[in-house]
């Protein structure tokens, strides 16, 4: 089941395009996850539920690496700090997404540096509360159009290309690029 989705919302992640996806989906059969834990891990794509309703789960797919990186970006301290965030570890970042998750109320908008988001359009989204945007694709630009357009582009082609060769009987391992 998880495969579907995978290569319907993951593609650009897959791709080594984009740090991170995230997808809900119907809970995974039992040790579904592990599987594809097992399967993607030696190529440097991890998965982990950052929340559970009981009949759906939230799935993170990320490169750890370039979570590390974005969480070590100039400015993106500034955008985490304020809901709690201590510090640049993954792990721990992870952590404290999953508390802000569980604890309800409106979604954590900073999770646009979890996903690779321009630090600009998580701020501006964040201050402007989603609204004024310049433009729209995977995300609400704020700052740099062009050049969110030129990405919205190649993510968009990217999951195409990756929907039709999943379909031509690639496997998700197959069109997964190792970092």
């Amino acid at each position: 089941m998880l495969e579907s989705y995978l290569v319907a919302h993951c593609a650009p992640t897959l791709a080594n395009l984009k740090t991170a996806s995230l997808f809900r989906c119907p809970c995974p059969g039992p040790g579904e996850l592990e599987r594809w834990r097992q399967e993607l891990g030696h190529k440097g794509i991890e998965l982990t539920v950052l929340r559970c309703d009981g009949t759906h789960v939230l799935v993170y797919v990320y490169r750890p690496a370039r979570l590390r990186a974005d969480l070590c970006r100039p400015g993106a301290g500034s955008i985490l700090r304020p809901y709690g965030y201590t510090g640049t570890d993954p792990e721990a970042a992870l952590h404290r997404l999953r508390q802000r998750l569980a604890d309800g109320g409106d979604f954590p908008h900073e999770i646009g540096v979890f996903l690779g988001y321009p630090l600009g359009d998580v701020a501006g989204f964040i201050r402007h509360g989603g609204k004024n945007c310049r433009c729209m694709g995977c995300w609400k630009v704020y700052c740099n159009e062009c050049e969110a357009r030129r990405t919205f582009a190649r993510l968009k082609k990217c999951s195409e290309v990756y929907g039709r060769l999943w379909r031509q009987g690639r496997t998700v391992s197959q069109l997964t690029v190792a970092a």
